[in-house]
């Protein structure tokens, strides 16, 4: 599917049409780990699943289509395509990262930094980043909006100070997906996805993407993955795709539904702030009283508290005990990532029940 088309159309289109042999509406699975050379000499394109899969390669040119890239790549999980994006810079790079991040992505940058890979420097704001630019930096990592405290960096501005400086630009554009945010037209570099959130959308698969517009970091991220194997299987793919199709409604919906919910937050008296953005379905706020968030968490009955987001069912994260926990307390308190905070992934169910569920159990 051509990337000259609306992004709704590439959505629903994603797969369809791709097999000429029988004609096949939907994308079909190739399971076979192996493929047949026609003579010696000749490939079909395909040679062993690890390198390139059939099904594979259709849910990458639909993921490059909608970030206006050319290349993308799927990975087994978030976390792999964040080493993957990192493994085409050399060691000793210095990397300037936004402060607030998924507790994950610190736990990595913590590790390999002391192993001597990478050296990292944190920036609150934006201003501070602009600050941090001045510097030596090899690398500009950004989350935006972070995660969980919300806050949108301007990647036009950052990427040409980035790139006056020689650096390379790297977005995590899981939150805002690629309905509401496409980094790569904005200057970045390199585009990741944990699409185990919004772009699969059921909370059945795990996967990441790594996008770019840029020939040469692509060679080296294709080298790279087809070296260490961290591939997304073909079902998995084909997981992936059927969710792309359903990806617009579910983030239109995902945003009604939470621009309801945050009018009732910041009325609520059990409340004392709100974050969020004004559009995607991601919410975090701070209660007033946090010796009962234990009760808040037990008491929800349509909300399920657990980890991950982006799915079409509901889910509330306490990320002191679950996505933040490796980030020691003292840092994350910090920067504002206290307590008292809880995290909402809004889905598509009816906003009205949503409310009420979060009321009875705010105020209960």
């Amino acid at each position: 599917m051509s990337k000259s088309f609306h992004i709704n159309t590439i959505l629903a289109q994603a797969g369809i049409k791709s097999d000429e042999a029988t004609g096949a509406l939907v994308t079909p699975i190739h399971f076979s780990t192996t493929y047949q050379h026609p003579e010696f000499g000749q490939s079909t394109g395909f040679d062993y699943t690890r390198t390139k899969n059939p099904t594979r390669s259709k849910a990458e040119e639909v993921l490059a289509a909608i970030e206006s890239a050319k290349y993308a790549l799927v990975t087994s999980s978030g976390m792999s395509a964040i080493v993957l994006a990192f493994s085409v810079f050399p060691v000793g790079s210095k990397v300037l990262a936004v402060r607030d991040l998924y507790g994950g992505s610190f736990r990595w940058f913590n590790q390999v930094e002391q192993e001597g890979r990478f050296h990292f420097t944190y920036a609150n704001t934006e201003e501070e980043l602009i600050a941090e630019l001045e510097k030596d930096v090899d690398v500009l990592y950004i989350e935006t909006p972070t995660n969980p405290l919300m806050l949108e960096f301007d990647i036009e501005k950052l990427s040409k100070l980035a790139h006056a400086k020689g650096a390379k630009v790297v977005v995590d554009n899981t939150f805002y997906s690629s309905i509401y945010q496409r980094p790569i037209e904005d200057g970045a570099d390199i585009v990741l996805h944990s699409a185990t959130k919004y772009l699969a959308g059921h909370n059945d698969v795990l996967a990441g993407v790594v996008v770019t517009d840029n020939a040469e970091l692509y060679e080296k991220l294709f080298y790279n993955l087809n070296t260490t194997g961290a591939v997304l299987s073909p079902f998995d793919s084909y997981q992936l795709i059927r969710g792309l199709k359903t990806l617009s409604l579910r983030m239109e919906r995902s945003t009604a539904n939470a621009q309801e919910i945050v009018a009732f937050l910041e009325q609520s008296p059990a409340v004392k702030e709100v974050l969020y953005t004004g559009r995607g379905g991601m919410i975090s706020f701070k209660v007033a009283d946090e010796k009962r968030i234990p009760h808040i968490l037990n008491t929800l009955k349509v909300f399920s508290f657990a980890e991950s987001l982006g799915g079409v069912e509901s889910l509330i994260t306490y990320p002191t005990t679950q996505t933040h926990a490796d980030i020691p307390a003292e840092v994350r308190h910090s920067y504002g990532l206290t307590d008292d905070l809880l995290r909402l992934s809004i889905g598509i169910e009816d906003a009205r029940d949503l409310i009420e569920d979060l009321r009875q159990a705010l105020e209960g």
